[in-house]
């Protein structure tokens, strides 16, 4: 996939990118990522040579396990995020609930909840494997976060349009990042 080597290269550079893999790593929570910001706006501010900096917003873990998708676990695990790592503000989700909120059918993984993302260049998350190298999910590629695209995905390209226009607004992506280009 082109790019992989780029991003993994950007995002090994970081030493605070790095904590938070490392935290989540210890967790070890099955199918489990850390996405949208966390990457997205590493890869933004380093196409528009600003310094590296912490993530923006929240820090979104993202993890996959049907048996028992409640939030009641998402928030403990939170709090062991927030006790090992206390300088993110994180974010737990477990995939296999969103659908509810999406109002799509259930998924499979987290690559599959990432297809249903507001935008390409946000549906792309990392994890540091064992060895300390970055692992990459990116179901819809690295093109569009890469080339400074927002794309909606096909999820949001129609029926759901007005969510991500007003993602892009609200995030205010085209002050921060000037150089983006909205499809």
């Amino acid at each position: 996939m082109r790019f992989r080597a780029d991003l993994a290269t950007l995002l090994a550079s970081d030493p605070t990118r790095m904590d938070a893999l490392r935290a989540v790593r210890s967790v070890g929570l099955p199918d489990c990522w850390i996405g949208a910001g966390f990457v997205r706006d590493a890869v933004w501010d380093h196409l528009h040579g600003y310094p590296t900096r912490l993530p923006a917003a929240d820090v979104d873990v993202v993890w996959f396990e049907g048996t028992k998708p409640v939030a009641e676990i998402d928030r403990e695990i939170e709090g062991h995020l927030h006790a090992l790592a206390p300088g993110f503000d994180w974010s737990v989700k477990n995939q296999a609930r969103m659908h509810h909120r999406n109002g799509d059918a259930p998924y499979s993984s987290v690559a599959d909840a990432m297809c249903h993302w507001p935008e390409t260049a946000t549906a792309v998350a990392v994890r540091l494997a064992n060895d300390e190298s970055i692992d990459l999910n990116a179901p819809l590629g690295l093109d569009d976060l890469f080339s400074l695209r927002l794309v909606p995905t096909d999820a949001f390209a129609t029926r759901k349009r007005s969510v991500f226009d007003t993602r892009v607004s609200e995030k205010l992506w085209l002050e921060r990042y000037p150089l983006l280009v909205v499809a």
